[in-house]
């Protein structure tokens, strides 16, 4: 099994305490660990047999062939976990030399339930979404919205409240995004690759317009593509792409750009406070990207693709995420409205009538307080239900 995911997600934490009682340890993120790891590939898992735990396998490449040759010979599950950061040329490693052999699970920062201390859904997806669908009133819970935003999901930020969030943050930003990435890309020019994390995460919940984004970073089209692919396999960002079914309507074909964590997001833009996170111009596309990060962790963290698109025609009309479960098309609208009305659901509605049997439950995921029936089909979802 490979673990993947941005750094700091906790998927060291995860392995190790969940199998550190069955399986050795061995990082190598120590250089004196890689140097062997590279040098005697055979020597070193002779020294490490299974079953052991391989942290950062990214660093050391050259024992995924190694490694095919010991499950070939056994293929016992489970007698080697593997977790890694850099997931562009390790999934491209991994898929080269132990396809069919190895499963891949994600592992994204914090979710809602985990951020609370509540136990997680070990519910199918239809099952879980049903329940949405369905829910009833209950006790209103003042979670913070504004502090879900600025300090995002990951970990570190959750366990120790008292830890500078922005300095957090700007050490991630510079170890992570400004070296990791930047390695894996080779950019020279540490200008233009800052200039394009701040201009990405000014467009988070926006239509992906490549020209446009090359234009203000100063870089060609094929470059910023190039950087986002490499965002988007590192678990950065998400790529919502459009649900192309014709229902009568001209669709927009571009995807639309999501960071997975909104902390990293707000300090990108500047923003540090609950004033600048709620009541200024980012703070609908800001609410939506946690939404939408958090719809994914809904799948990914169960080893599932996320099956969530967006519909937006030539005319403007707009569904922000369908969800297809079952063979059913759920449509969810996400506004940061505290006070949600029968109007917010308009759209919803015309898509129910246009997807005809196709068509599931829709909800508007606000900032209510309840949950509420809006109109037939159609509830009102506050957003710490997720």
């Amino acid at each position: 099994m490979l673990v993947t995911g941005p750094r700091q997600s906790g998927k060291t934490t995860l392995l190790r305490s969940m199998f550190g009682a069955s399986h050795r340890y061995v990082s190598l993120e120590a250089p004196h660990v890689r140097e062997r790891a590279i040098a005697d590939p055979v020597g070193f898992l002779a020294d490490h047999p299974a079953p052991a735990i391989f942290d950062e396998i990214q660093h050391a490449p050259q024992l995924l062939s190694y490694l095919q040759i010991e499950i070939d010979e056994d293929r016992r599950p489970g007698r080697w976990l593997l977790s890694g950061s850099q997931s562009f040329p390790l999934l491209q490693g991994t898929s080269e030399t132990l396809a069919g052999r190895v499963a891949i699970l994600t592992l994204l920062p914090l979710s809602r339930s985990e951020i609370e201390g509540r136990a997680g859904s070990s519910d199918s997806p239809e099952t879980v979404f049903a329940e949405l669908v369905a829910a009833e009133p209950r006790a209103p819970v003042r979670a913070d919205v504004a502090s879900w935003i600025l300090r995002g999901g990951y970990p570190q930020l959750w366990a120790q409240p008292d830890a500078d969030r922005d300095l957090w943050l700007a050490s991630y930003v510079q170890t992570y995004l400004e070296r990791d990435v930047r390695s894996v890309l080779a950019v020279k020019d540490l200008g233009s690759f800052q200039a394009f994390l701040r201009l990405a995460a000014a467009r988070t919940g926006q239509i992906l317009n490549l020209a446009d984004l090359a234009r203000d970073a100063g870089v060609s089209p094929p470059t910023i593509r190039q950087w986002l692919n490499v965002l988007e396999a590192s678990h950065q960002v998400f790529l919502l792409r459009p649900y192309y079914e014709n229902f009568g309507k001209r669709v927009i074909k571009a995807p639309k750009l999501y960071w997975l964590d909104t902390g990293l997001v707000s300090f990108l833009l500047g923003l540090k406070d609950a004033d600048a996170a709620l009541t200024g111009p980012m703070t609908g596309a800001l609410f939506e990207t946690a939404v939408i990060a958090e719809l994914a962790k809904v799948f990914l963290h169960r080893g599932q693709p996320p099956p969530l698109w967006y519909v937006r025609t030539r005319d403007g009309w707009e569904i922000d995420v369908l969800v297809e479960l079952g063979g059913r098309l759920h449509p969810i609208e996400i506004k940061a409205t505290a006070t949600p009305r029968p109007g917010h659901a308009d759209t919803l509605t015309r898509w129910r009538a246009l997807a005809g049997e196709r068509a599931g439950g829709g909800l508007l995921i606000c900032r209510a307080s309840t949950a509420s029936a809006l109109v037939p089909g159609v509830r009102a979802l506050p957003w710490d239900r997720l």
